[in-house]
């Protein structure tokens, strides 16, 4: 396990073990620490063509790369919550109607430190009065300190995928269930 404490955050003793890279312990006050998951949702809006919505992300871990519009689940919301929230604080826009589409695992480097995720997916069709996802991404507001911006990529393939520089491993894996899922498998 790549996040190691030097102290124990309850008694400040130097004595803090890492069992079976699930937890820590202290043997001197007993404090357990689980090295639990963090939840975190991704949303592909799409059209009739299958051209996807992206963010360009505007900070670290991999800033600059394509990232579908998402992020942490806070602790008092839904995963379906959180979608909307971050729809709503990354793009000005407001998203209903929205599908789940799969799961994966990830992990999310920041500052040093390794999180690990369970990044939940959904779907989105691009609302109707819009004739093409660039047409919808003229209408959005980036979060300032959070998206360098919008583009679209055409994700019909699994090759299509390969193309896209795209952010986390969890995320080329939810556009693969994405082709199979409009390919109807």
């Amino acid at each position: 396990m790549k996040n190691d404490f030097n102290y124990c955050p309850k008694c400040g003793r130097k004595n803090v073990e890492c069992i079976g890279n699930r937890k820590w312990v202290c043997p001197d006050c007993g404090f357990d620490l689980y090295n639990n998951v963090a939840a975190a949702v991704g949303i592909m809006i799409y059209d009739k063509d299958d051209n996807i919505l992206f963010a360009i992300r505007g900070n670290e871990p991999k800033k600059g790369c394509a990232d579908l519009p998402g992020g942490f689940v806070d602790f008092d919301e839904t995963a379906e919550d959180a979608v909307a929230r971050e729809c709503k604080e990354e793009m000005s826009i407001e998203v209903k109607d929205f599908h789940y589409l799969c799961t994966y695992p990830n992990v999310y480097p920041y500052k040093n430190i390794e999180y690990h995720t369970c990044d939940l997916f959904f779907t989105a069709k691009l609302p109707e009065e819009y004739s093409s996802i660039d047409d919808y991404i003229k209408t959005l507001k980036a979060q300032e300190d959070e998206v360098d911006g919008f583009r679209s990529y055409r994700v019909h393939t699994k090759e299509d995928i390969e193309n896209i520089p795209f952010a986390f491993v969890s995320g080329r894996k939810a556009l693969a269930r994405f082709v199979e899922w409009r390919n109807g498998k």
